[in-house]
């Protein structure tokens, strides 16, 4: 099955990058989606189902910059710099500001389009959903011939670390971390936590220990029961809010 297919295209306003960009997110998982879907039904596939990340990329034939004091939002030097995207939906505000600063910064369009990375199944799995469980032994020995999964020696930290080594004419790195590491990362917390990403602040603290747990519940239930409570909500795991 053949995932829908787009053109790479420019853009110089953010916003329209970003919503692209959220097009193309959108179409590759729900291909993904859709053949699994199908393939837990029973249906066999000739050929083989595949999703790409999309990705955003910038050329810069200058190191000028509009500030020299800047620490975030632009490129070091010329070249063309590219990172595949996941998750719109939860990192929109990020994209956005970081798509304005590169080009208010660099003066240049950005292009959006679909990368050569391809999506994992598993990462393309609704929040309630649990592959293994759907499948027969038979069926899970197929999958990894039909989809795309996690493959963790790529999702390292090469690129963060000053390890990534760019090979051939291949772009620089326009972020510390891939899509799929990110996507790694997220499932992860939902891991760890039971509590969905999309409720996690900046910060994370992991602990060990229940008894820790159950004070930070009862810390949290007792910071929402007051009047003047400067939050929004508190996320027990199994995302219970209070």
């Amino acid at each position: 099955m053949a995932a829908p297919k787009f053109p790479t295209q420019r853009f110089d306003q953010a916003e329209a990058a970003l919503a692209y960009v959220n097009q193309l997110y959108d179409a590759q998982i729900a291909h993904l989606r859709e053949a699994l879907q199908r393939f837990v039904a029973g249906e066999t596939f000739r050929h083989p189902v595949r999703a790409k990340y999309p990705f955003v990329r910038i050329h810069t034939d200058t190191v000028a910059r509009a500030d020299s004091r800047l620490s975030y939002g632009f490129v070091a030097g010329p070249g063309t710099y590219e990172t595949t995207l996941t998750r719109p939906d939860l990192f929109a505000d990020y994209y956005r500001e970081q798509f304005a600063l590169l080009l208010g910064n660099h003066g240049v369009s950005l292009e959006v389009g679909l990368g050569a990375d391809p999506i994992p199944i598993h990462f393309s799995l609704g929040e309630h959903q649990h592959l293994e469980g759907s499948l027969s032994p038979d069926r899970r020995l197929l999958l990894s011939d039909l989809f795309d999964l996690p493959d963790l020696a790529s999702m390292d930290d090469g690129i963060a670390n000053g390890t990534y080594d760019r090979r051939g004419g291949a772009p620089r790195p326009l972020a510390l971390f891939t899509a799929p590491r990110v996507d790694y990362s997220l499932h992860r917390l939902r891991h760890y936590t039971g509590t969905s990403p999309e409720h996690f602040q900046n910060f994370v603290l992991f602990t060990n220990y229940q008894f820790y747990i159950d004070e930070f519940i009862k810390l949290g239930r007792e910071a929402m029961s007051k009047a003047d409570c400067e939050y929004s909500a508190f996320v027990e795991p199994g995302n219970v809010v209070t």
